[in-house]
């Protein structure tokens, strides 16, 4: 790691340990506790959702991808609910994509499969050929600041799903993007924006929807191979791609 690497870093951690402990002391963290590591459920976090699903972005899509975290458990919820595709990335994806078509599924389940566990269970395992064109991403965050720039839990899986549909061909720079969070998880402090990073058009509190100017939107173009360690190109979804793109390097 260069030393301007690290000092990215130093800055991105030091914003991610300020909010995680921020909302563990204010008693604003939800479970799974405690937050540390984590994108961090919050109070009112189903209040948050209500703003993104009365967006027109939202009505219009018809396939959403989202996180598996607990935060945007209500998003998932409420897409399944309205008969959209659900495409969840798996933890870590180290199971790939998980498909998950509500109109399969009895309503009276769709409060389990929006979980982790119930995903897993009544959706299906895909591989990335099978997965459809995506019209919104919902992602989660630790943090955002007022440009929309935001900060994950620091594994850069987000990033990766995203590059992966991304190279694909399954979204592009036009695709919203979209994250519940709590008030206290909005900062105003300059995030150092990787080539790697992506940022949001809208993010919803409890409070208030947001939607930072598009002069500072940015999104990647795909992988970039050069930064993958080793243990991500053993992920089976990475070889995968390269077996489609034709390339690993």
């Amino acid at each position: 790691m260069s030393e301007s690497d690290s000092s990215v870093k130093k800055i991105k951690d030091e914003i991610r340990w300020r909010i995680w402990r921020l909302l563990e002391e204010t008693n604003t963290a939800a479970f799974p506790r405690p937050v540390y590591g984590r994108i961090p459920n919050f109070k009112g976090a189903d209040i948050a959702a209500r703003f993104i699903i009365e967006l027109e972005e939202w009505k219009k899509a018809r396939v959403v991808k989202s996180n598996p975290d607990s935060p945007q458990y209500h998003l998932r919820l409420q897409a399944l609910r309205e008969g959209k595709i659900l495409v969840m990335a798996s933890p870590r994806l180290l199971n790939g994509f998980i498909l998950i078509d509500p109109a399969k599924i009895p309503q009276s389940k769709l409060s389990q499969v929006a979980t982790i566990a119930g995903a897993f269970r009544y959706g299906r395992l895909v591989s990335l050929r099978e997965i459809p064109i995506i019209d919104l991403v919902v992602t989660g965050c630790v943090a955002v600041n007022e440009k929309g720039v935001r900060l994950g839990k620091g594994g850069g899986y987000s990033e990766l799903e995203y590059g992966i549909l991304r190279e694909l061909g399954l979204i592009d720079e036009k695709t919203p993007i979209v994250t519940t969070i709590h008030d206290l998880q909005v900062v105003k402090d300059e995030i150092p924006l990787e080539i790697h990073d992506y940022t949001v058009d809208y993010y919803a509190t409890p409070t208030k929807l947001y939607k930072p100017d598009s002069k500072y939107k940015y999104r990647p173009r795909g992988i970039y191979r050069e930064l993958l360690t080793p243990q991500l190109r053993e992920l089976r979804v990475i070889k995968e791609l390269f077996e489609i793109t034709g390339r690993s390097n």
